[in-house]
């Protein structure tokens, strides 16, 4: 049939595949044909199980169903009064002479009759079933588009084909076997020793604290898996001279690539060689314990994989603005806690919209029994997103995902279910009011060249006045108490740690500072060595902490500071720390200070200015903390506060 694309496409697949499809779709045509007036065979149910799992997902299905006549409604294709029956009888003649060559000259009789007086039509979709999951989303008026002149673009079906497949793709991690190999892979009791450490210092800080040892575990896997596991890939060097290379569109990928779940290889071309580096994007999370490199979606992906080996309920969560991460069940909170190990983040879901400025639209989470509308979890600026999410009806969407989670959870123990239940009922009742963000909230992207960061607008996040959002610390109530504030920054694992807090981690050098200024952090992969500079091409850069003890009535009663920092040839670098009226000039020298002038006042502030050097390099000549990548323990950079009351 001249001109049918769908036709097309649905006979690219495998004959087995085919003839499987093309059965279904002569009866929804012939059920039409021979019923013409009942309206029960006009209706397909997107959510009914032979649809969603035999039909969608067979390339070019859907698209002759839209070809035929069907158009798209809230939860179901239709087939309207007013659609051509010719146009119908076309299609459906089409994928049964198709049908008649595969099936051989003997069954072509057969099928031809069949065309002729066409058999009794098929049950009609069964209702949609009640489940116990779905969407928090509030419906938004927005209407379904008629289909276009190639319907089969449908922004439904092709949302319908991303849940399917990220559903299908999560039970890979039920796998024994890959789970034992991710095992494996793990220094699991080492980090489970670290885990019990952390959490006794935890409550010796806090007697009332009631987190549990997995809450630690998930730290430490996040902190282990950044620091010493997974590398980030911009681009690749050189395979022949090691070299920088340039991204040049992709490369065909081959069979052992489509083994792996890489449809998409990326080619990393040197111009010095003239060489082609292939960057096979992988999906299975086995050959990506082989690998151990790539971007956020290899990073989600295996981190996943290793939660579930150390029989850790996760879910792998999938933002329809490019970015994906992990969530970890908090039995001891009883919570669902976000985690990202691109950045090593545990609970700041609002990290992607105040700290990187994304515009969030649908966030899904995906586990082998689940998946979940939690969109909400990571904005406080619900209006601003409903207003973003017209790919797909609201409607729509919430029957879809119930339709799902019926499927999935038919095998399931009512135990099961209830516990499923019960737990989306608290992420329902924690999505309607929106949160508030935290300072660990409020920096830029830390994964990436800065380059990558900057082109996709997740450097910095800004406010009002365009100006970089900035943290500040502040004495927690146990700090107050100890009368106490004592931070570190480890360069090695790119984190403060938060000493006179129960070792609270925040990770990120940006996420610590006050104010940056053309600043960023430099790992030299040759030397094996790891440093703050600032940024190539400018002529200073600027970084500063700050610590404020008046809004719990305390002020400073002395300050210490160590600060560690090397120029080469002209390079400047001027430490100093302020106070009221008081500013001091100190060395980097690696030792800890004390500075008793300071006393009385209630904020501090130490700041660092790199200025100088010499030639393209200049920005190389001012360094701050700068270290071996093999010193993991080592700190450079650490400030304590002693307070009294006001």
């Amino acid at each position: 049939m001249s001109g049918s694309q769908g036709v097309t496409a649905l006979c690219e697949n495998p004959t087995e595949v085919f003839l499987d499809v093309s059965k279904l779709l002569i009866t929804y045509a012939d059920n039409i044909l021979r019923n013409p007036n009942d309206d029960k065979y006009r209706s397909i149910r997107i959510g009914n199980p032979t649809f969603s799992t035999k039909l969608l997902p067979v390339k070019g299905a859907v698209e002759c169903l839209f070809e035929m006549g069907f158009e798209e409604a809230e939860t179901h294709l239709v087939f309207p009064k007013s659609a051509s029956v010719e146009r119908l009888k076309q299609v459906r003649e089409t994928i049964a002479s198709e049908r008649d060559q595969r099936l051989g000259a003997s069954k072509a009789a057969s099928s031809q009759q069949s065309a002729r007086a066409p058999p009794s039509p098929a049950p009609p979709p069964t209702p949609p079933s009640a489940s116990s999951a779905g969407s928090a989303s509030a419906a938004a008026a927005v209407p379904t588009p008629a289909p276009a002149a190639l319907p089969f673009t449908s922004s439904s079906v092709t949302f319908l084909r991303t849940l399917q497949s990220n559903f299908q793709h999560v039970l890979i991690y039920e796998s024994p076997e890959l789970q034992q190999k991710a095992l494996n892979r793990i220094p699991h009791e080492l980090l489970r020793t670290r885990a019990k450490e952390r959490l006794k210092q935890a409550k010796d800080a806090d007697p009332a604290c009631t987190l549990g040892e997995e809450d630690m575990l998930v730290l430490d896997l996040l902190q282990w898996f950044k620091g010493d596991f997974f590398s980030w890939v911009d681009n690749l060097p050189c395979s022949q001279c090691g070299g920088a290379t340039q991204p040049s569109g992709p490369l065909p990928p081959s069979n052992v690539d489509l083994r792996w779940d890489a449809g998409r290889v990326e080619n990393h071309f040197c111009h010095t060689c003239q060489l082609s580096t292939r960057f096979p994007r992988y999906n299975h999370p086995e050959k990506l314990l082989e690998t151990r490199k790539g971007r956020c979606g290899e990073w989600a992906n295996c981190f996943t994989l290793l939660c579930r080996a150390l029989g850790l309920e996760a879910r792998y969560i999938w933002d329809s603005t490019d970015h994906v991460w992990t969530e970890v069940y908090s039995q001891s909170q009883r919570r669902w806690l976000h985690c990202d190990p691109c950045e090593n983040t545990c609970d700041k879901p609002l990290l992607y919209e105040v700290g990187w400025g994304k515009k969030l639209s649908y966030i899904l989470a995906f586990s082998k029994d689940q998946v979940v509308d939690v969109t909400w979890r990571y904005s406080c600026k619900h209006p601003e997103v409903l207003s973003r999410r017209t790919q797909v009806q609201e409607t729509w969407l919430l029957h879809t995902l119930n339709g799902l989670n019926a499927t999935r959870q038919q095998s399931l123990g009512a135990e099961r279910k209830q516990q499923l239940l019960q737990r989306l009922l608290v992420e329902l009742v924690e999505f309607i009011s929106p949160k508030t963000s935290t300072s660990g909230e409020l920096g830029g992207r830390i994964s990436g060249s800065l380059a990558w960061r900057v082109a996709r607008g997740e450097s910095e996040a800004r406010n009002t006045e365009g100006d970089a959002q900035k943290c500040v610390f502040i004495p927690t109530k146990s700090e107050k108490e100890k009368k106490l504030f004592h931070i570190c920054y480890n360069i090695i694992k790119n984190c403060y740690f938060r000493q006179s807090n129960g070792q609270e981690t925040i990770p990120g050098w940006q996420r610590g500072a006050w104010r940056t200024e053309n600043m960023f952090r430099k790992e030299e992969q040759d030397w094996q060595m790891v440093y703050l500079a600032r940024t190539k091409g400018s002529s200073s850069g600027r970084i500063s902490w700050k610590f404020n003890c008046a809004p719990v009535g305390m002020k400073i009663k002395s300050a210490l500071v160590r600060a560690f920092s090397q120029t080469f040839h002209s390079g400047s670098i001027r430490w100093s720390l302020r106070s009221a009226e008081t500013t001091i000039e100190f060395p980097g020298d690696g030792e800890l200070n004390s500075y008793s002038s300071l006393s009385g006042g209630k904020e501090l502030i130490v700041e660092a200015e790199l200025t100088g050097g010499e030639g393209e390099v200049s920005w190389q000549h001012a360094q701050l903390f700068r270290q071996s990548l093999k010193d993991t323990e080592k700190v450079l950079f650490e400030i304590l506060v002693e307070m009294e009351e006001s």
